[in-house]
């Protein structure tokens, strides 16, 4: 599947019992289960200076926070029966059905009453959920509603009060370079505590238009998915969920405020529903405005339109800009995904939208978004804010690309739509600016601003005819993301 490529979600749960023990820490400190019990939090010990929060101008030293969060903290044992098989695990790969499956993560409490968040791939398809609090009692956890498109999950415990938990923060106010901790279990290892920094806001992962991930280099281990992720108040605001598959020390954690806003549904519905239009976007950049001669300079301009889609049936084209959703202003395509999300399906929403200078009423029924792929549909779908990619192209006379004309054969094999029409690149110069990802083998060049590119002749009179310093808007089909795109290059004259 596409949404592994790059990176690895990192605390599969309802795992054979081999693997669990893997994810659990199948070495020191593991038992036969997989999963050593956990065991009552510890007073920390003072962390260095140079890891705590007064490193960071801060009073607030993280061994307090750990100590004064850590009772909130729970590890999460899910198993599944003989005969399951996982909702990611391809159809005709062949298992053992005779073997339960065991694995293990992290979550945290946010009711005294006992409700407990944590990630939806930790207790996917399980039949029992056990939870171990940090006082040594383990109770049996019911899911109350899951959400896989954000990965998260909320469970319930029974029979108890009081709980201690975790103090809620605002994810919206965190910056890049601000010291975060995060607190699970680790390879086992229960109630490890790890600091590091914010090292982005907003990476995009696996789906584009609901993914909005803090990216942190504290240490996250398989076992920490579901757990908190902590800033230097002591408040949580991310659930840890993913590590890079390609380098150490890079993580991934769920912010808050997207987990907290899908609770009420989670309470009241078990799942969550969310608005959909069904166009692919991107924000109107200087680069863009300039290649494409556009009027305004802000706005999500549409890339893409998804058959058979709300947007489709309202008449929305590629190049249309979308200005505003019922009287506000929208400045980026985010902000409109947001917006649309957060409405439910069968609501209208009336959209401004440019196409050509000319501003279009456009009133647009929504419906339910789809499940992405991963989740048991096409990712490729809905919302999907990927943003043109800048890049400067070297000057000469195929500017480091090569292409050819798009054959019969290539489009069948690739089940390329018919509306399709340009030509192939074939090879991207590895040693000019040009490469770059979004620009490769593969891609169809169909318009160069805006221009149709019907034939390897046309393409090399345009970019023949390009000057140095002049931006091209090359759109195209991208058949690994299933959709049309824009690729922004600046033409340089270096060489």
């Amino acid at each position: 599947m596409r949404r592994f490529t790059f990176v690895t979600v990192t605390l599969s749960s309802a795992v054979s019992f081999f693997v669990g023990a893997i994810i659990a820490g199948g070495g020191a400190g593991a038992t036969a289960g997989g999963i050593p019990a956990a065991a009552p939090a510890q007073r920390l010990r003072p962390a260095s200076t140079a890891a705590t929060g007064a490193a960071a101008g801060t009073s607030v030293n993280f061994a307090d926070v750990a100590e004064r969060i850590n009772p909130a903290v729970v590890n999460i044992d899910a198993a599944s029966r003989a005969g399951h098989r996982r909702a990611d695990e391809p159809a005709d790969e062949p298992r053992d059905f005779d073997v339960p499956h065991q694995g293990s993560g992290s979550g945290f409490v946010i009711d005294a009453q006992g409700f407990i968040l944590t990630n939806y791939h930790v207790i996917q398809d399980a039949d029992r959920i056990s939870v171990t609090f940090a006082d040594g009692r383990t109770l049996r956890a019911d899911v109350v509603g899951s959400d896989p498109a954000i990965d998260v999950a909320l469970l319930h415990v029974t029979g108890v009060s009081n709980l201690p938990q975790a103090a809620i923060g605002d994810s919206d106010n965190l910056r890049v370079g601000e010291w975060v901790c995060a607190i699970g279990n680790p390879l086992g290892y229960v109630h490890s505590v790890t600091v590091g920094v914010v090292s982005f806001i907003g990476r995009k992962l696996f789906d584009a238009s609901l993914d909005d991930y803090i990216q942190t280099d504290a240490a996250i281990n398989f076992g920490n998915s579901g757990g908190p992720l902590i800033n230097a108040q002591g408040q949580v605001i991310g659930i840890n969920s993913a590590i890079s598959s390609r380098a150490s020390n890079i993580g991934f954690a769920v912010p808050i405020n997207q987990a907290m806003a899908i609770l009420p549904q989670l309470k009241a519905r078990g799942k969550v529903s969310r608005g959909f239009i069904g166009v692919a976007l991107t924000d109107v950049t200087p680069d863009l405005q300039r290649s494409l001669h556009l009027p305004v300079s802000r706005g999500a301009l549409v890339q893409d339109v998804t058959a058979s889609s709300p947007a489709e049936r309202a008449g929305l084209r590629p190049y249309d800009i979308i200005l505003s959703v019922d009287g506000h202003d929208v400045w980026t395509n985010e902000e409109l995904i947001r917006d649309i999300s957060a409405r439910q399906p069968g609501s209208m929403a009336r959209l401004d939208v440019l196409r050509d200078g000319r501003h279009l009423p456009t009133p647009v029924r929504l419906t339910e978004r789809p499940p992405r792929e991963g989740d048991n549909a096409d990712r490729t779908t809905g919302l999907a804010g990927r943003g043109a990619v800048p890049v400067v192209v070297p000057n000469g006379p195929l500017l480091g690309l090569t292409v050819r004309d798009l054959d019969a054969g290539f489009a069948r094999r690739l089940e390329i739509p018919d509306s399709v029409q340009g030509v192939i690149v074939t090879k991207v110069d590895p040693a000019g600016a040009s490469f770059v990802p979004a620009m490769r083998r593969g891609f169809i060049v169909m318009d160069i601003n805006r221009q149709p590119v019907r034939s390897t002749a046309e393409f090399e009179r345009m970019l023949g005819a390009a000057r140095p310093g002049q931006t091209l808007a090359f759109y195209g089909y991208d058949p690994t993301q299933a959709q049309r795109t824009f690729v922004i290059a600046t033409v340089d004259d270096s060489r």
